[in-house]
């Protein structure tokens, strides 16, 4: 307990400091996109976590997980209705107590339209808090909750929205100036996909896109200090080519952006403010917090956030090309049974720096499929480095087909 008590107060203390920290050259330094509810990024599924974190234009015709990448590929599955747990162990190396869990579930309407929901919840463990000269123990937790409406506008076309509630538990005595964290979002997304030939080959080729986490900001002191939480802007493409008729290949990317406006660093305060000084001197840290207060950066409504996301990065076009990380994925399939994955994850070193390969498999029957995943990281330590992850999936026409019998 004391190693998770640690580690939890390093994390929050790295949150802090990292602005001051990032005080190398202007051209290149450490300065990624800051955002609350980091829980929200993190890939819960095994299929798309296996293939460098890739999902938005996959073939969803056995997916349950599309709720998290793009909603509006249910339309084309196949089972009529899917209920998917997946399980995430976070900083397994160090601790056996922070985890991620993920409920995923959809129901088709009709042949044209379908409802889904999921239910995310990140643990931080048990923490040792210190409250004067005693010790208690708590536990912090962010929770998700959404729900998403997906309809074809024609018979390759799609597309969903969605509601999302945001819960954030990280504080232990509740009074008027310390309180969880609430926030409210939506999620707009399309998804096309359609037959093209290649050769002698019928390739179904998918595209996608998905505007996610578009809401309100989220305060943890009553609303004086406001965060904004990580709207994502996600891009995919996908190629499924058949080779005969049990095996096939697929290919996939996806191309991620934050819209979320770039921090003003320390560097710059200290460039504005004592340019005469050494920028790596932190002894003006308090004073760099009311200057980021100044700048109207945190009274920036989430909107007006999402627009200036696109062109605020100090290093000018070169910075905000940095800020797109993506992934590549491939996929082997055996007569819709049994999956063999791979894939790679980029991002920038100035930007977060996650660099890692993926590898998983999959095994599929009529009513449930297992799939896992595997993370091997190349850059920093990644808190899912060598972790094994798990996805358990149920479709509903085949256990209703057993039942029934």
């Amino acid at each position: 307990m004391m190693k998770t008590n640690r580690i939890f107060r390093l994390a929050v203390m790295a949150g802090m400091l990292l602005p001051a920290l990032a005080v190398s050259a202007q051209k290149d330094q450490f300065n990624p996109v800051y955002t609350g509810v980091t829980s929200l990024s993190i890939a819960p599924d095994s299929r798309a976590g296996s293939m460098g974190d890739v999902g938005c234009a996959t073939d969803p015709y056995f997916d349950n997980n599309s709720q998290y990448w793009n909603p509006s590929k249910y339309p084309f599955t196949a089972s009529q209705a899917g209920l998917s747990l997946c399980y995430t162990p976070w900083l397994r190396k160090l601790v056996s107590d922070i985890d991620l869990a993920n409920l995923t579930g959809f129901y088709k309407l009709d042949d044209y339209s379908a409802l889904s929901a999921s239910l995310t919840y990140f643990s931080l463990g048990e923490v040792i808090a210190i409250t004067g000269s005693s010790q208690v123990i708590i536990h912090p937790y962010e929770m998700a909750v959404d729900f998403d409406y997906s309809r074809k506008l024609s018979e390759t076309l799609s597309a969903a929205v969605g509601m999302r509630f945001i819960y954030s538990d990280l504080q232990y005595n509740y009074s008027d100036d310390v309180n969880p964290g609430k926030a409210f979002s939506a999620d707009i997304s399309m998804f096309y996909q359609n037959y093209i030939g290649l050769g002698r080959r019928d390739c179904l080729f998918g595209l996608g896109l998905n505007a996610s986490n578009i809401g309100s900001k989220i305060s943890y002191d009553g609303g004086q200090t406001n965060e904004f939480i990580p709207t994502n802007l996600r891009l995919g493409v996908s190629l499924t080519i058949p080779v005969d008729e049990y095996n096939s290949f697929s290919l996939s990317a996806d191309a991620n952006k934050l819209m979320v406006p770039t921090r003003p660093t320390y560097a710059q305060f200290m460039e504005e403010q004592y340019p005469e000084l050494d920028p790596s001197d932190l002894t003006f840290t308090s004073e760099y917090a009311q200057w980021l207060t100044s700048t109207g950066y945190n009274e920036m409504s989430p909107i007006a956030g999402m627009f200036k996301s696109f062109s605020d990065a100090p290093g000018g076009f070169e910075e905000e090309l940095r800020e797109i990380y993506w992934g590549v994925g491939a996929e082997y399939n055996y007569n819709d049974q049994f999956f063999v994955r791979g894939g790679y994850h980029y991002e920038n070193e100035y930007k977060g720096n996650r660099k890692y390969f993926t590898v998983g498999a999959g095994f599929r029957m009529n009513v449930f499929s297992l799939d896992a995943a595997y993370l091997i990281s190349t850059a920093q330590s990644n808190p899912l480095d060598q972790t094994l992850r798990f996805t358990l999936s149920f479709d509903m026409d085949g256990l209703k087909a057993i039942v029934g019998r």
